[in-house]
């Protein structure tokens, strides 16, 4: 793992884990990380196999359409059990060569199902299964929000009503389902390095605002999320729920 790993030691030997969108990004940063600390990883994408991408050798892969609604159950059923479930799959569509953005109903409105209704059929889903975990601390459901949870963002409208969604989700799961050892949280990221930001990082104008108000200076690397994922659902945050946990290098604290 990253150097800034070397004074923390999680185990997660056994648990099974499924991280929706594990195979880019924070999704595949998260999964290594369970990967690494003893997890069994259910890993998702929208290609037929593990084959059609690099570097998902030790992963257990199931093809997944999140913006749909007939993949989840399946996903689910394939699982011989689960500990922690994983909402990472995103993406903004913010126009470019075939012209989609958010603005456009049919985009918007796909970017709800990718972002907030896909991460809810998928926890339904997966409720039975968590329900019957063992894990100390209880089962946990991790959705990975986004600074478009608290701020606006004109680029993308459906992203960010999406996102915001996410956040009160969370909160209201955690109450339902507390009463069955399942916590819920999110992580809120600030601006992290992935394949759907790199437009944006190679624009110095683009990215140059949010550094200004960055306190820690850089931008976020996948695995600072992760960090935060895996904190949140071991024993040392079991009086932990319902709660969005930022990770942004304190872009946020600036009012």
């Amino acid at each position: 793992m990253d150097p800034i790993w070397s004074n923390v030691r999680f185990d997660y030997s056994g648990r099974h884990v499924l991280v929706i969108g594990g195979t880019s990004g924070i999704g595949a940063a998260t999964a290594r990380a369970y990967r690494e600390a003893g997890a069994e990883v259910t890993i998702t994408g929208q290609r037929p196999s593990a084959a059609d991408y690099d570097g998902l050798d030790g992963f257990r892969y199931c093809q997944l359409d999140i913006t749909g609604t007939d993949d989840m159950a399946p996903v689910a059923a394939s699982l011989p059990a689960l500990d922690i479930l994983v909402n990472s799959a995103g993406v903004g569509w913010v126009g470019g060569g075939q012209g989609e953005h958010e603005y456009e109903p049919e985009i918007f409105e796909r970017a709800i199902r990718m972002h907030l209704t896909g991460p809810y059929r998928m926890v339904d889903a997966c409720h039975e299964k968590l329900s019957r975990s063992s894990l100390p601390g209880g089962a946990g459901i991790i959705s990975i929000a986004s600074m478009t949870s608290f701020f606006g963002n004109e680029v993308v409208p459906g992203y960010g009503a999406a996102k915001g969604g996410l956040v009160q989700m969370t909160k209201t799961l955690a109450i339902h389902w507390a009463r069955e050892n399942i916590r819920v949280n999110a992580v809120a990221a600030g601006l992290t390095e992935s394949a759907m930001t790199a437009w944006m990082l190679d624009v110095p104008e683009a990215v140059g605002p949010t550094l200004d108000r960055t306190p820690l200076g850089r931008i976020g690397k996948a695995e600072d999320v992760a960090g935060a994922v895996l904190f949140l659902t071991s024993a040392a945050a079991q009086h932990i729920t319902g709660q969005t946990v930022i990770v942004d290098g304190g872009y946020s604290i600036f009012g």
